[in-house]
């Protein structure tokens, strides 16, 4: 049995995914979602028979744009969302389906030439310990893409104190039952997300610098996007979050080198096995 997983969490991301499959996503913005996380990904390094792994796939979104890349792709994530990407990602037969958790990854060790991980090892109680072990499926020389939550370091004291008065709404929306925090959390997006991501575009095309505008990063995102992350944001009860410091030391611990950091997902880095 799994020790490094919380199960509630993994019910509650089995439930978002399966009311957010990503069907309705655009097309645009999914890719451009996708550059932003992979920004800094050395495509040209892989080998042209690529085997890797997408830890904690969700509904398949980013292995839909990586599997056609590559010569196989092992999609693992311990939640009922591993049937929705077995659904959204039916017409690639390079994808194989794996429904497990960090702590037994269904992989020989050193066996992969990539791996990623994007918006899950935060969510377990010991990221470092699950990253340690996707590291162990990499070969030498392999590259390693990871997304975590920011800890805000880049962020003024004042965007700070207010993302802490909503960490206590969310600390109370998580621990509602499924359907309600899924109401709860389309309130949340209709009346705070969109408003102030609209206002924020607004203030951009006005000429205003709008970096530290709470929930700017969405002024050029659909009310899809909004409404997903909203439930992911507010109906998620185990998060943890990392300064950019944090994450490179914790990547080098872990055995990788030759960190490097996207400019805009913050923080998404790639390393490169030892």
């Amino acid at each position: 049995m799994d020790s490094n997983i919380d199960t509630k969490v993994v019910a509650g991301f089995g439930d978002e995914w399966t009311r957010f499959d990503q069907s309705a996503l655009d097309a645009v913005e999914h890719r451009r979602l996708f550059d932003e996380y992979f920004e800094k990904f050395p495509w040209e390094s892989l080998p042209k028979d690529a085997v890797g792994f997408d830890l904690g796939c969700g509904s398949g979104r980013w292995a839909k744009l990586v599997a056609p890349r590559v010569r196989k792709l092992h999609l693992i994530d311990p939640s009922e969302a591993i049937e929705v990407a077995r659904r959204n990602l039916a017409d690639l037969s390079n994808c194989e389906f794996h429904r497990a958790g960090v702590d037994d990854i269904p992989l020989a060790d050193e066996s992969c030439d990539f791996g990623y991980s994007l918006g899950v090892l935060h969510h377990i109680p010991d990221t470092e310990d699950g990253l340690r072990k996707c590291i162990a499926k990499l070969k030498p020389g392999a590259p390693f893409l990871l997304y975590l939550y920011y800890a805000f370091d880049n962020r003024p004291a004042w965007f700070r104190a207010v993302w802490k008065i909503t960490d206590l709404f969310r600390r109370v929306i998580s621990g509602l039952p499924h359907g309600l925090r899924y109401f709860v959390s389309q309130i949340i997006a209709i009346l705070v997300y969109f408003p102030l991501a609209r206002f924020s575009l607004l203030a951009e095309k006005l000429g205003i610098t709008v970096r530290n505008f709470p929930l700017s990063q969405y002024r050029d995102k659909s009310f899809y996007t909004m409404r997903t992350d909203a439930l992911d944001r507010f109906g998620t009860r185990l998060e943890q979050r990392f300064t950019q410091a944090e994450v490179q030391e914790m990547m080098e611990r872990c055995g990788l080198e030759k960190v490097e950091f996207a400019s805009a997902a913050f923080w998404t880095a790639v390393g490169i096995k030892k």
